[in-house]
């Protein structure tokens, strides 16, 4: 690829460090319970103070998985808190963007763990511009790949050193767009546009299969009896491979929702509503909502009724109807 002479402006920034980027708030219960519930996750070494007391521990830890999210800018205007750096850790992605690369996406990320995060802690990162590619030709256009690497640390008090507590490596593309092929003629009739069919494995096969018998079912642990959704291959509660199926009642309620609007994909409807429909079973599962009043919003706790219907004559899906307080 080619050498531009800019480019050494942006090789003499590799190795930058950036200022501390402060978490907001301390570590604290209230928050930790809130992430745990958002993402099904009830390790009670994270919720239950009894249970946390008796362990290695002994108190409450914070998810691993958090790590990242103590550390976000408040909700808004990139509004960082009290005390962290004015400094841009992403400012060599505006350099090449001032040289004809526009566009950028997250390529990956990975986390790094050094221990749990104990309630009271209060944190910080700092970022270091790990490394820029060459430049690269991929199926999204040419640009450059953007390593950085963030080391999250505890705050000490007593003039003790801050404690190191994980790392995360971030990587973007910073891309100029491919060129569109130009598109083909339009013919006199277009292609009518199928529903994607799912992905079916020996794991999940019963579950799709039970629609064409108008039946939801939910996979079953034949050892503890515990549900679980999606199907895994492994029972999630007591991780036995022994799993059958339960036939669900097809009613539940709207746990939550949401309504896509833009952009329009062939064949879904516009808007399209779609529900988190918690089952009277217990489990949530994600599907289409169907019995919408024009201009009037579901509401989260609405009871819904399971209906199936078949598309393109082949595809037997279902679909959650709104059911109103009189017919409930």
């Amino acid at each position: 690829m080619a050498k531009y002479e800019w480019l050494s402006e942006i090789e003499a920034m590799v190795g930058r460090q950036y200022g501390r980027i402060y978490a907001w708030d301390k570590i604290n219960e209230a928050m930790v319970r809130q992430w745990c519930e958002i993402m099904g996750v009830d390790n009670p070494l994270y919720t239950d103070a009894e249970y946390a007391a008796t362990t290695e521990h002994g108190q409450l830890v914070a998810p691993p998985a958090m790590l990242q999210g103590w550390c976000l800018a408040g909700y808004g205007d990139e509004i960082l808190a009290p005390g962290s750096t004015t400094e841009n850790p992403y400012e060599v992605l505006k350099v090449i963007e001032n040289h004809g690369y526009p566009a950028v996406v997250a390529v990956n990320s990975n986390l790094t763990f050094d221990r749990y995060i104990n309630m009271g802690e209060k944190l910080y990162y700092t970022t270091v511009l790990d490394s820029i590619s060459e430049e690269k030709t991929t199926a999204l256009g040419t640009g450059f790949f953007v390593t950085l690497k963030m080391t999250y640390f505890s705050e000490q008090a007593d003039g003790q050193d801050d404690e190191k507590v994980g790392d995360m490596m971030f990587r973007v593309i910073k891309f100029k767009p491919a060129k569109q092929p130009e598109k083909p003629a339009a013919k006199k009739e277009a292609a009518v546009r199928k529903r994607p069919k799912p992905g079916i494995s020996d794991d999940n096969r019963f579950f799709w299969e039970g629609f064409e018998a108008n039946e939801l079912r939910i996979q079953e642990c034949n050892s503890c009896k515990k549900l679980q959704h999606p199907p895994a291959p492994v029972c999630m509660h007591c991780h036995s491979f022994d799993l059958g199926y339960k036939v669900a009642s097809g009613k539940g309620e709207l746990y939550s929702f949401v309504v896509m609007h833009y952009p329009h994909v062939a064949p879904f409807d516009s808007p399209n509503p779609i529900g988190l429909i918690e089952l009277e079973e217990g489990v949530r599962i994600p599907a289409g909502l169907i019995g919408l009043e024009e201009g009037v919003a579901p509401k989260i706790g609405q009871k819904v009724q399971v209906e199936y219907h078949t598309f393109d004559g082949e595809l037997t899906l279902p679909q959650f109807r709104l059911v109103s307080p009189e017919e409930s």
